[in-house]
C-alpha cells in the first residue's frame, strides 16, 4: 500500500483549491487540514472536500500530528512568517512563489529547514510544464546553437492584485523559467514599470537581465493588456525556440533557422559577414500533463526519497534578489542594477557595455 503523506494547505484562494484538488488526486497524498480565514471559503471547501478538517488559524495546522508537509498559498507578504512556523513544528514546506519578499527572509527559511532537515519548495509550477522542459532539452543539448537572448511576455487584462504590483506577481515565473534554462541567475537587470491604471503600484514593467556569456534577458508584464499572452522565446544562432502556453496543439514550436558570422573577411563595405540560414519550422510533441500535478508529485517524491527539490528554497531566494534589484531600478528609473549583493548597487550604462562587450568578443574568439 502506498504511503500517504498528510497535507495541509494554508489559504483556500484560487492557487490553494487546485492545490486541494491536486493532493487529493495523488494517491501518495491526503489532505487533513485546509487554514483559511475566510469563513465563506472554508465552507466552499467543505461543501467539495467533506473529509477535510477545516480551521481558521496556522495552530490549527502545525498541531496536527497527522500533518507532515504544508502547502502556503496566501499573500506574499505572509509567506514568511507561516513558513518559519511550519518549518519550526517539523512540518515540509511548499510555498507559493515569490518564496518571500525579501533576500533576508529567504536566506532566513533556508537556514531553518536545513537546519530542522524539512524540504523547502517553492512553487514555480512554469519549471515543471512539459512545454518548458521541452525548451530545456533544447537548450541543455546545444541543439538552439549559442543562446544569443529571450524574451517573455506574461500580459492580459488583469487580475490585478492588491498586495504586490505587476511585476512581482508575474515577472517571478519568467525569472526562474530562465535561470531554469540557462543555469545560471542574472548579473544585473534594468526595469521600469508604469502605474496605468492609477492604483497605487505599478501595473506593467519591462525588465532587460543581463546573463553570463552576454545572454541578455527581457521580460514584459503587464495587468492592463488587452491580449492575454503567456509566450517565452530563446533566440540561438541555430534555432529559435517558441513556447506559447495559450495554444494547446502546438505549445511549442522550432524555427531552425540561423544566423552566424562567417570567418571571411568583408572585399568591401557593402558585403556584410553574416551568414543567414532558413530551414523548417517543427511542432515537437509535448507530453499533455498539468504542471500543478507535476509539481505536487516532485514535492512528495522529494519528502520520500530525501531529495533536493529542484526549485528549493535557493531557487526562490535568486529569483526574489533579482526582484529587490528590479525594485531598486525602478526606484532609479531604469538604471541598471548589479544582482547577488548585500545591498543594491547601481551601474552605469557604460559599464554594462564594456562589460558586455568584452564577453561578446571572448565568446566570438571562442568560436
Amino acid at each position: 500500500m502506498t504511503r500517504q503523506i498528510g497535507i495541509a494547505i494554508i489559504g483556500s484562494g484560487y492557487w490553494g483549491i487546485n492545490y486541494i484538488r491536486v493532493f487529493e488526486e495523488l494517491a501518495g497524498a491526503r489532505v487533513v487540514v485546509v487554514c483559511d480565514q475566510d469563513s465563506n471559503r472554508l465552507q466552499e471547501v467543505g461543501r467539495r472536500f467533506p473529509n477535510v478538517k477545516l480551521v481558521d488559524g496556522v495552530d490549527g495546522v502545525i498541531q496536527d500530528d497527522d500533518v507532515e508537509a504544508v502547502v502556503i498559498c496566501t499573500q506574499a507578504k505572509f509567506h514568511h512568517a507561516l513558513a518559519r512556523r511550519c518549518i519550526e513544528a517539523g512540518k515540509h514546506v511548499l510555498v507559493e512563489k515569490p518564496i518571500t519578499t525579501t533576500v533576508d527572509d529567504a536566506e532566513d527559511l533556508i537556514n531553518l529547514a536545513s537546519a530542522k532537515n524539512t524540504k523547502l519548495m517553492v512553487g514555480y509550477t512554469f519549471v515543471y510544464n512539459a512545454g518548458i522542459r521541452k525548451m530545456k532539452s533544447f537548450v541543455s543539448e546545444s541543439l538552439v546553437g549559442q543562446v544569443y537572448y529571450l524574451y517573455a511576455r506574461r500580459t492580459n487584462l488583469g487580475p490585478i492584485r492588491r498586495d504586490v504590483n505587476a511585476l512581482w506577481d508575474l515577472a517571478p515565473h519568467d525569472i526562474s523559467i530562465f535561470n531554469f534554462l540557462l543555469d545560471s541567475v542574472p548579473e544585473w537587470v534594468s526595469a521600469v514599470g508604469v502605474k496605468a491604471l492609477g492604483n497605487g503600484r505599478e501595473d506593467v514593467g519591462f525588465v532587460s537581465l543581463g546573463y553570463p556569456n552576454g545572454v541578455v534577458g527581457h521580460i514584459h508584464v503587464s495587468w492592463a493588456d488587452p491580449n492575454k499572452v503567456r509566450e517565452v522565446v530563446v533566440v540561438g544562432s541555430d534555432r529559435r525556440i517558441v513556447f506559447d502556453d495559450l495554444n494547446a496543439l502546438e505549445r511549442v514550436k522550432i524555427y531552425e533557422k540561423g544566423v552566424t558570422s562567417t570567418s571571411d573577411e568583408a572585399t568591401n563595405y557593402g558585403e556584410f559577414q553574416i551568414e543567414m540560414r532558413d530551414g523548417d519550422i517543427i511542432s515537437p510533441k509535448v507530453e499533455i500533463s498539468e504542471p500543478l500535478k507535476t509539481q505536487c508529485t516532485h514535492f512528495l517524491e522529494c519528502i520520500s526519497n530525501n531529495r533536493l527539490p529542484l526549485t528549493d528554497g535557493q531557487a526562490g531566494k535568486e529569483v526574489v534578489q533579482v526582484m529587490e534589484a528590479i525594485d531598486y531600478s525602478l526606484q532609479h528609473n531604469g538604471a541598471p542594477v548589479r544582482v547577488g549583493l548585500e545591498k543594491p548597487q547601481l551601474l552605469d550604462n557604460s559599464s554594462v557595455i564594456a562589460h558586455y562587450s568584452s564577453q561578446l568578443s571572448t565568446v566570438e574568439q571562442g568560436a
